[in-house]
């Protein structure tokens, strides 16, 4: 009994760990992971096991902002299962990150996105034992010479982070709930007036769309927006297309 006590508090209780076959994605790209469960001290039942893609997000309040944690997408194994004392269950598990997915690797000065996979047990008459692996997102064709345009058009990458909401524009919306901003600075003084251009992408199956917020001195700020086709990405096309719409 003592130890069935403990374990509704946690302490000798199951435990989960997902193993990923690669930590190393893109947004969209579907992973493949085993889940493994330990059994702990005492016989446990357990009713549910839960993945879920989180990631940081910037959230703004009228004393200012703080971050909080943010579910990306959820998968739920229904699978109910008594675990024995020292026993382990292996469970395959493949899905698709989401499409939206932050992408983490990046050249910025100040990087504050994070990634990660949470995996939790719903243990009855127990505390949730958690899993929490790091991702690493890398950016799809169209968004990488997005960046590389911006490079070469004499902006430096200074900022990222992840915000919480939506993006809308005329021809696209996200779906995430959240948005990644990528903040571009002037590498000498202001380029046209410009003091600072934001890029937030929302990703699908065959194009990739922008949404650039210009900062520009003396004026407010504007929104304008772009989709990339997945099959016609060219640098110089782009380098040109988001020279255009800066100036």
């Amino acid at each position: 009994m003592f130890k069935k006590i403990l374990a509704s508090v946690g302490i000798g209780a199951a435990k989960v760990d997902t193993v990923l076959q690669t930590e190393h994605l893109h947004p969209g790209q579907k992973f493949h992971a085993e889940i493994i469960i330990n059994g702990g001290d005492v016989e446990q039942d357990i009713s549910g096991l839960e993945l879920a893609l989180m990631t940081r997000v910037k959230v703004e309040s009228e004393d200012g902002h703080y971050f909080t944690n943010h579910v990306i997408q959820k998968w739920r194994i229904s699978e109910q299962l008594t675990i024995a004392p020292g026993d382990e269950v292996r469970i395959p598990f493949e899905a698709r990150l989401h499409s939206e997915t932050p992408i983490t690797e990046l050249h910025a000065g100040y990087n504050q996105t994070q990634v990660w996979i949470q995996t939790g047990l719903n243990i009855d008459l127990a505390l949730d034992a958690s899993d929490r692996d790091i991702l690493h997102i890398y950016p799809n064709e169209a968004i990488k010479t997005c960046m590389q345009a911006m490079d070469k058009l004499g902006f430096n990458l200074a900022k990222a982070d992840v915000e919480k909401g939506y993006l809308r524009a005329p021809s696209f919306q996200s779906t995430s709930g959240c948005y990644q901003e990528l903040e571009y600075r002037p590498n000498r003084g202001g380029l046209f007036g410009i003091q600072e251009v934001e890029l937030s992408f929302v990703p699908e199956t065959h194009q990739t769309h922008v949404l650039i917020e210009l900062d520009r001195a003396f004026r407010s700020d504007g929104y304008i927006d772009l989709t990339i086709e997945h099959d016609h990405v060219n640098l110089s096309q782009i380098c040109d297309q988001l020279e255009r719409l800066i100036h």
